[in-house]
């Protein structure tokens, strides 16, 4: 994998875990279906973290609830070690 296979899948998940956040924001403000945190999680490991962390901040969604936080980071953490390897090895 090389830095433009990877810079797409990021921008792509990216968006992706952004609207997500979005979508779940709104859903918690009207009482509408919501987005598992799973799911949102899934999203961020295949790389959609950075956009998470946008909307985190943006919309204030799921920026305070401390279990979600920890595990955000513990997956952001792994996708970033995750992307390191497939950058380094060859």
């Amino acid at each position: 994998m090389n830095h433009l296979h990877l810079t797409t899948i990021y921008l792509v998940t990216s968006s992706l875990a952004f609207a997500a956040y979005g979508i779940d924001k709104a859903a918690a403000i009207g009482g509408g279906w919501r987005i598992p945190e799973a799911f949102l999680h899934l999203l961020g490991l295949a790389g959609g973290w950075p956009g998470a962390l946008v909307a985190q901040r943006l919309f204030r969604h799921k920026s305070r609830k401390v279990s979600f936080q920890v595990a955000f980071w513990v997956v952001a953490a792994l996708n970033s070690m995750t992307a390191f390897w497939f950058l380094t090895t060859r």
